[in-house]
C-alpha cells in the first residue's frame, strides 16, 4: 500500500468523493476487509456494499488482498491501494489553475495556484516514475516561523529571496546539455489553526496579515 497517491482521472475523483465511498477507503486503509465485513461497520446491507468496492475497484482505487472461504462462500478480502488520496487538478483539466495567466506575489490566490501546479507535476512524476520503476528525485521543507512583527516578517521575506535569488543564479547553467530543469516553489502564510472540537480549520488571519514586501514562490520543494 502507498502512502498516497494522486487521483488523476475525473472519473475516479467523482468516485472517490462520494461519501460512502470516501468512507469504504478509509475502513479499507486500516486494513483488509470482505463486503460482509464493511457492510456491519457502514451499516449498509452487503450487496450495496459489493457495489460500492466494484466501482472503487474499477478506478483503481482498491484492490484484491486475497480470498477466503466461509462456509459454501469464497470471500474476496479487498485494500485499499493507499493510505491516502489526493484529487489532481487534472482530475478538472479544463478548469484547472493556471499560475501563468497572472504573477502577483503578495495574492493568496496565486498562491493557490502555485499549489495546485504542485500537485499537478508531482503527481504525474510520482506516475511516469511508477511505471517506468524508477526513483524520484524531490526534495521539500517544512518549517514554522513566529515574527515578532509585520516588519520583521517583511525582512524575513526580503533576504529569503535575495538569498534564493543568489543561489539560483549560482547554479543554474543554460548551457548544460545533459542537465535537467527543476522547479523551485517558496511559500510563505499564516499558520492554519485547526480546532479539534469540530475539526475545521479557522481563517489564519491576523491584524497587518499583508506581508508588505515582494514574497519568493511557494513551499520549499523542488521536483525532479
Amino acid at each position: 500500500m502507498l502512502d498516497v497517491t494522486v487521483i488523476e482521472d475525473a472519473a475516479a475523483a467523482a468516485v472517490s468523493l462520494d461519501p460512502m465511498r470516501a468512507r469504504l477507503l478509509a475502513e479499507l486503509a486500516s486494513g483488509p476487509a470482505s463486503a460482509t465485513m464493511l457492510a456491519g461497520r457502514v451499516g449498509l446491507p452487503r450487496q450495496k456494499v459489493n457495489y460500492h468496492l466494484k466501482a472503487l475497484e474499477r478506478h483503481g482505487l482498491v484492490e484484491l488482498a486475497g480470498e477466503r472461504r466461509k462456509g459454501n462462500v469464497t470471500e474476496r478480502l479487498m485494500r485499499a491501494t493507499a493510505a491516502s488520496y489526493v484529487i489532481s487538478p487534472l482530475a478538472l483539466a479544463d478548469v484547472q489553475p493556471d499560475p501563468g495567466r497572472f504573477r502577483d506575489q503578495l495574492s493568496a490566490r496565486w498562491l493557490l495556484a502555485l499549489a495546485a501546479r504542485l500537485v499537478r507535476d508531482v503527481g504525474a512524476l510520482i506516475t511516469g516514475a511508477a511505471k517506468a520503476r524508477k526513483g524520484l528525485a524531490t526534495y521539500a521543507l517544512d518549517a514554522e516561523v513566529r515574527f515578532r512583527s509585520a516588519a520583521e516578517r517583511a525582512a524575513f521575506v526580503e533576504e529569503l529571496t535575495h538569498g534564493l535569488a543568489a543561489l539560483v543564479a549560482k547554479y543554474h547553467d543554460d548551457h548544460a546539455e545533459s542537465g535537467r530543469d527543476h522547479r523551485i516553489v517558496v511559500a510563505l502564510h499564516p499558520t492554519v489553526k485547526i480546532d479539534p472540537a469540530v475539526d475545521t480549520a479557522g481563517p489564519g488571519v491576523e491584524p497587518g496579515g499583508a506581508v508588505p514586501a515582494v514574497p519568493p514562490e511557494g513551499a520549499a520543494t523542488t521536483a525532479g
